[in-house]
């Protein structure tokens, strides 16, 4: 017997199935394992991740009852260009031991996964990728990026002794408590305007503010700000950040600290100018790191000096992965009228077939199976990438990774497809 057929076998044996109760610590034992962290659990933390994971869309694969292999999923609305909300199958927790890879176990976990979504009546599915290559080959699309600056608060130009906000807003410290009342209904009128975004749940917000943790998680940020709107807008608040700053001094007693920011939203430009000229101006702070932040993101040119800010990571960030091609492409709205006809393979199965797009005047779309002939031939994973705007047919068709049937097919795609903004998912999960 070859030592593929081995495998085979080997992987045939291991039972993975939904889990229950019973399986859950070690179900979690396992996933820290994979994520690197220490295996241990203690009994807050197991009863707290319990209480935040829905059994029946958490799976695991077995062996001899250890469990070598994780996998989770949970209920996601994603923002689509034009402000409709989707349903979102949301991947996570997903690990496969060291001494258990390359034995189909992702494969059959995800596979069931995706097909229930499918059959649950979810648009998309969704997953931040810890490692590029693997999740193209079940259908998921590199659909949005981010970048993380660095900003020499010594070059930015701006005034070392600004008080506050030109624009007759204000900028206000604030406790978590305080974040936990005005940042969920900020988020809901964020992520009405950001394609790309996706919604936050209370957990959410009490992990970020330090209310509930685990033994294992990095320390809640030290420090909250909020931006509020000039009273004649009504004074609401626009933006908020959090924050915490290192501990850093030169050998002449200079002043060396960071401020890490740990979340920034911002509802108007007004906002997001005052809250990273508040975050430069902090005294004893030379440096601040920004966080996960959109590639088209406002903070260079708010600088006087844009090379103050050097982009020190630039990477994918959601994948997305089409599940419905006519809920999916009717949900959002389109920059230019225009018809296309595409021809979508899935080796899963779930969204393969061909579809006429016809989009209005404005920017309203319908979409249909059709036997007319196909103008553009992709993949799952390349309608994923497209779909919220950020990525390019043309370049894909450069590429080779869509395949043109008729001579500019790619660029009419892109006309409709792309967008002014990048999408943006300020959010990990």
């Amino acid at each position: 017997m070859s030592a593929h057929a081995d495998l085979s076998a080997a992987a045939d044996s291991l039972d993975v199935r939904v889990l229950t109760e019973a399986d859950f610590p070690d179900w979690a034992r396992a996933t820290n394992t994979g994520f690197l962290r220490a295996a241990a659990y203690t009994e807050e933390d197991l009863a707290l991740r319990l209480s935040r994971t829905d059994l029946s869309r958490a799976r695991g694969a077995f062996d001899q009852g250890r469990c070598v292999a994780t996998y989770r999923s949970f209920a996601q609305q994603l923002t689509v260009p034009g402000g409709q909300f989707v349903r979102a199958d949301a991947v996570s927790a997903v690990t496969v031991a060291p001494t258990h890879r390359r034995r189909g176990l992702l494969s059959r976990m995800i596979r069931a996964d995706l097909a229930e979504a499918k059959e649950r009546g979810d648009v998309v599915a969704t997953l931040i990728a810890a490692e590029y290559p693997i999740y193209g080959r079940y259908g998921f699309g590199h659909a949005t990026s981010t970048n993380v600056w660095e900003i020499d608060t010594h070059r930015t130009g701006l005034d070392p002794r600004w008080s506050g906000p030109e624009c007759g807003g204000r900028i206000d410290l604030v406790d978590g408590e305080e974040i936990r009342k005005a940042g969920p209904e900020l988020h809901e009128r964020f992520r009405a305007e950001r394609h790309g975004a996706i919604d936050r749940d209370e957990h959410w917000w009490q992990a970020r503010t330090g209310l509930t943790a685990y033994s294992f998680d990095p320390q809640p940020p030290a420090f909250y700000v909020v931006y509020r709107a000039p009273a004649s807008r009504g004074g609401q608040v626009e933006g908020l950040a959090a924050y915490r700053a290192d501990d850093m001094w030169g050998d002449g007693k200079q002043p060396l600290n960071t401020v890490h920011v740990d979340h920034m939203i911002a509802t108007s430009p007004a906002a997001e100018r005052a809250l990273w000229h508040y975050l430069c101006s902090i005294d004893w702070v030379a440096k601040v790191r920004t966080g996960y932040r959109a590639p088209d993101d406002l903070l260079p040119d708010l600088l006087v000096d844009q090379r103050a800010a050097s982009v020190v990571t630039s990477a994918d960030w959601l994948w997305v992965r089409v599940l419905d091609v006519v809920r999916a492409l009717e949900a959002r709205t389109y920059e230019k009228s225009g018809t296309v006809v595409l021809e979508v393979a899935d080796r899963l199965g779930l969204a393969g077939g061909r579809f006429r797009l016809t989009v209005s005047e404005f920017g309203t779309a319908t979409c249909e199976p059709t036997a007319e002939d196909a103008e553009l031939r992709l993949g799952a994973r390349e309608l994923g990438a497209l779909y919220l705007g950020g990525r390019s047919a043309l370049r894909m068709a450069a590429l080779g990774e869509v395949s043109e049937e008729v001579a500019g097919a790619a660029a009419r795609v892109d006309g409709l497809f792309r967008t002014a903004r990048q999408p943006w998912c300020p959010d990990i999960f």
